[in-house]
């Protein structure tokens, strides 16, 4: 930035005459029209005005300013007395009276409309001077940022007194000094950062953190304390914040504060003690070194701030501290996209070689040696450099160096806000517009800038490598992203969204939260530094799943159920590959995650290969049932029959837990997977019919010769169930001739016995308990549907699917099976369905039927969508209506041909020559690539399936299920399976 020579003035003179730079501006710009209408109306109306605009650097000064910020123009042609004032008056002077004038107006004004009016009024003045004096190079840049912290604390001390005055007024708040009401309050407003450092900038926010001590309380009344304190806080924020016609204060964050998505916005300090005591981090030690009390009851305060000395300054050489600060500055490279320096677009303050380099440079060695070396405890970035220098941190040459780019870059900072009252950092990337900045700035050129610029940066940014050289470079797509702070950095939740995530900002939060301690799991140091080791494959592994936000809220309740983290995270960093299957779990399937957060005890499961790749023991989950079954009846304080309910749905969900796990792992193939979940399903049924069938006997005795059996149709019968099955079910039974009723002390005739009994059983499967759920049952497959009985008796049942029963109902009893009940009636019922499947059958008619059947199907449920693997033409629909038809036409010669599951029927299909085997063998494959799909389908997906919005984690399980190359490869193989299977269709079914 150019300098003309200073020349000497007494301090006593005015701003006008001690103007010794300007803004270059063109002789018949936009500048020297404004200033023209200015002279005018002044010559007019302010005539003492107009004599000091005829002074050629008063006029240079402010064609210059005019002609680079619409902003200032309108800040400084809007009151002609004020601008007088500004330029005639000694700047020290007109500050000082101001910041007078503002406290003893502010102790009289009324209400919050008229506290709003002062405060403004003082503000823009404040504005308006501080502006000119910079531009006019009539004070330092550290002197401007002096006077606009100055202005800051006098605004938020008066208007914190004022909102004590009111409370006072009202009779809420009792003071020992009516005069200053907020004095020995213990509520106290420190300023952070900048403010904090008296370093703040033209168009800065202010951070505040709003603390109190109870114990200073004077709250009249039973009143909330803190309840008062926030109400008080946001007033306060209203007060320099709100929007009105007459502008505002200062923007105003208040999100410094420990824990800020979770906490107050003023907080006791006792919990603030607490907070950094158990889980401050070390961004906030740095930002605390800034911090001083600047409204409100200041004593109490510093009283805070020297109680919090250990926390900021550690007694041991903090080196540990070095690797957070200069992680968030290699984050803020990496995803602003900062790349070498260039002038057009150069951010001076996140910018390599800017602002935030030399202040990082400062913090990391005030962290690092401030415990035993207190003279480093100072706010202010210069001063703190100065101060290291005496100390030997850092060589006389770098700290002239780092000193005066530091207060380059500050001055070319304030230009870049003056031109739109904007709190930016950037450089104009356009190259007219950033020309007109170079001239705003005070240069000729853009060249000029750009030279003098450059040259800046690049000595910051070797001094800043060189303090960090042998810092460790970070790895992984996600370790570069910035969590700590108090605000959501953009470029983050940028990346965030590329990588998937809907919601960044929640993504943001729920990180934060997890650094914050917020659950046990988190709390400790130990577990949080573990928790940061494995934090960017975390990232990056949950945002590779189904639906990544999703997944890292699962992850998130999880984490906020777990008792402790440092194993868990310890055990994620020893063996990376879980990150993955967590991950999976979390994103790819909620039921999963759902059951895990419940269940803690399952990680030992899923973290033990051999109960991960052993094989589901039928027995096993028998003899596991009735020993729980029999410790719930027992220790049951209350109805057992619930405990057994209970218990039922644990060992279920668990089973189905570990089941969906190994299918996500590839421990077991889709179709492993399938049976799994049946046998699972048809242990349950079998041991709740037992419960049930014992409920019924303590209460209505036992029908004499009377017994039950439940058939499962459908994908349960078929074993093909997924992770999201229903079970359709039909109750059968049979009692001896002349029985009339049960033996028991209610007795009940035998068919209301039986309906009771399965409506029991439904129930025991069906109803909701603390425990969930168990299945959806469907009963719609027995014996005239929905409007027949629940259960029927063998010669019913028997009678009519022999006499009654439609092509389709035949159809689905190929794939009934019985599960459960008494072994004798089971082997009859069996009979009695082999019996019907078996009998010959007009080949025509069936296919004809079939056809029928598939064409009301296709009209009701139509669809052109390929992942739509059921209904699709094509689909599993078509496959099964193929086996089906197979099954009816040729039982009756090929009894072996009744296998319940699909492709193990087209199997004996084809063994038994019943159809060639090359289509044999193009129909299995087929219909295997759609039972896996399905499978993982199932296992991850509530709703359809999209591929256009669906991440790529999904789309590689289906691409791993379908043994293809790409998600593109998988798409030829399901088009071409569809085909297949839709030709077969066709040539089969005659």
């Amino acid at each position: 930035m150019r300098h003309n020579k200073r020349m000497d003035q007494p301090i006593e003179s005015s701003l006008a005459s001690r103007i010794v730079e300007a803004p270059v501006s063109a002789p018949d710009g936009r500048g020297a029209e404004r200033l023209s209408s200015l002279m005018t109306e002044a010559e007019a109306n302010a005539p003492a005005l107009a004599a000091v605009l005829r002074d050629p650097k008063v006029a240079d000064l402010l064609r210059g300013t005019f002609d680079g910020s619409l902003f200032l123009t309108m800040l400084a042609t809007f009151d002609l007395e004020r601008l007088g004032r500004v330029l005639t008056q000694v700047p020290e002077d007109h500050f000082a009276a101001m910041t007078r004038d503002l406290a003893q107006t502010m102790s009289a004004v009324p209400d919050m409309a008229a506290a709003k009016k002062v405060l403004r009024k003082y503000k823009t003045e404040v504005a308006v001077l501080t502006a000119l004096a910079d531009l006019g190079g009539v004070w330092p840049v550290m002197t401007v940022t002096r006077v606009l912290s100055e202005c800051a604390d006098a605004a938020v001390a008066a208007a914190v007194r004022f909102l004590f005055r009111k409370a006072t007024e009202q009779g809420v708040w009792q003071p020992p000094d009516v005069t200053a009401p907020e004095q020995a309050s213990g509520y106290f407003v420190l300023a952070m950062g900048k403010l904090g450092a008296f370093e703040l900038n033209y168009s800065s926010d202010i951070d505040l953190i709003v603390f109190f001590d109870r114990e200073k309380s004077r709250l009249a009344g039973s009143g909330d304390l803190q309840s008062f304190f926030v109400r008080l806080t946001r007033d306060l924020v209203v007060l320099l914040d709100e929007r009105t016609p007459d502008g505002y204060v200062f923007r105003t964050d208040l999100r410094l504060r420990p824990d800020a998505g979770a906490t107050q916005v003023a907080l006791s300090t006792a919990a603030a003690h607490g907070y950094y005591e158990t889980v401050g981090q070390n961004w906030e030690r740095a930002a605390m070194i800034k911090a001083r009390p600047i409204g409100g009851d200041i004593g109490a305060g510093n009283d805070f701030l020297s109680e919090l000395s250990p926390f900021i300054w550690r007694k041991y050489l903090d080196f540990a501290s070095i690797s957070d600060i200069h992680a968030m500055k290699r984050q803020i490279h990496a995803y602003r996209e900062i790349g070498g320096i260039t002038v057009p677009g150069q951010n001076l303050k996140l910018g390599r070689g800017g602002i935030r380099e030399i202040e990082f440079f400062v913090q990391t060695q005030q962290l690092i040696a401030g415990g035993r070396q207190p003279d480093l405890r100072v706010r202010a970035t210069l001063d703190a450099l100065a101060a290291l220098e005496e100390r030997g941190w850092v060589k006389a040459g770098c700290r002239a160096e780092l000193d005066e780019a530091y207060r380059y870059l500050r001055r070319l900072e304030h230009r870049v806000q003056m031109v739109a009252d904007e709190q930016t950092h950037e450089l104009p990337a356009n190259p007219a517009t950033l020309e007109a900045f170079a001239h705003f700035a005070g240069y000729p050129s853009t060249n000029e800038l750009a030279a003098e610029l450059t040259a800046k940066l690049e000595t910051v940014e070797r001094h800043y490598s060189e303090l960090f050289e042998d810092a460790p470079a970070l790895s992984g797509e996600s370790s570069n992203m910035v969590f700590s702070g108090a605000e959501d950095d953009p470029q983050t939740a940028a990346e965030l969204k590329r990588l998937g995530y809907s919601q960044p900002a929640q993504v943001l939060a729920i990180v934060r939260g997890w650094h914050h301690g917020r659950t046990p799991s988190v709390r400790s140091p130990r577990a949080r530094e573990r928790l940061t080791e494995v934090q960017p494959l975390l990232i990056a592994a949950l945002a590779d799943t189904v639906d990544p936000d999703a997944a890292i809220a699962s992850f998130d309740r999880f984490l906020s159920e777990l008792p402790g983290g440092v194993q868990f995270f310890s055990l994620l960093k020893a063996q990376p590959g879980l990150i993955r299957l967590f991950a999976d779990i979390m994103g790819s399937a909620p039921r999963l995650a759902h059951i895990l957060s419940k269940r803690r005890r399952l990680l030992d499961a899923v973290l033990d290969p051999h109960v991960l790749g052993s094989r589901l023991d039928e027995d096993a989950i028998d003899e596991l049932l009735i020993r729980s079954f029999a410790t719930a009846r027992e220790t049951s304080t209350g109805d057992p029959m619930q405990e057994v309910l209970d218990t039922a749905r644990i060992i279920g969900s668990e089973q189905k837990f570990l089941i969906g796990v190994r299918a996500l792992t590839g421990s077991i193939s889709a179709a492993g997977a399938g049976l799994a979940y049946a046998i699972v399903a048809e242990r349950l049924i079998a041991g709740l019919l037992r419960e049930v069938g014992r409920q019924m006997e303590v209460e209505y005795g036992r029908v004499p010769g009377g017994s039950a059996v439940v058939i499962a149709m459908g994908k349960l019968g078929g074993r093909e169930m997924t992770a999201s099955s229903d079970v359709d079910l039909i109750l059968v039974y049979d009692f001896e001739r002349g029985a009339e009723q049960s033996d028991g002390p209610r007795p009940l005739a035998p068919q209301h016995y039986y309906t009771r009994l399965t409506q029991r059983l439904i129930t025991a499967l069906t109803a909701h308990t603390a425990e969930g759920a168990l299945y959806d049952v469907d009963m719609r497959l027995r014996p005239s549907g929905q409007k027949g009985p629940v259960a029927t008796q063998l010669s019913s049942f028997a009678s009519y699917q022999a006499n009654e029963a439609w092509t389709w109902e035949h159809m689905a009893l190929t794939r009934a099976r019985v599960i459960a009940g008494s072994p004798e009636l089971s082997a009859r019922v069996e009979t009695e369905i082999r019996n019907v499947l078996t009998v010959p059958r007009d080949r025509a008619r069936i296919a004809a039927d079939i056809r029928d059947m598939r064409n009301r199907i296709e009209a009701e449920k139509a669809t052109s969508d390929i992942w739509d693997l059921k209904q699709v033409r094509g689909g599993l629909v078509d496959l099964e209506f193929i086996v089906q038809h197979l099954q009816l036409v040729f039982a009756a010669e090929h009894p072996r041909i009744l296998d319940q599951t699909t492709l193990v029927a087209l199997d004996v299909a084809a063994s038994e020559g019943l159809i060639p085997v090359e289509e044999h063998r193009r129909l299995s494959a087929a219909g295997q690539l759609l039972h896996d799909l399905t499978q993982i389908l199932r296992l991850t997906l509530e709703g359809p399936f999209h591929p256009a919005s669906a991440p790529k984690g999904l789309k590689s399980l289906l691409v791993r299920a379908g043994e293809a190359q790409s998600f593109d490869d998988l798409e030829r193989k399901l088009k071409d399976a569809l085909a297949e299977i839709r030709g077969a269709f066709d040539r089969l079914i005659v």
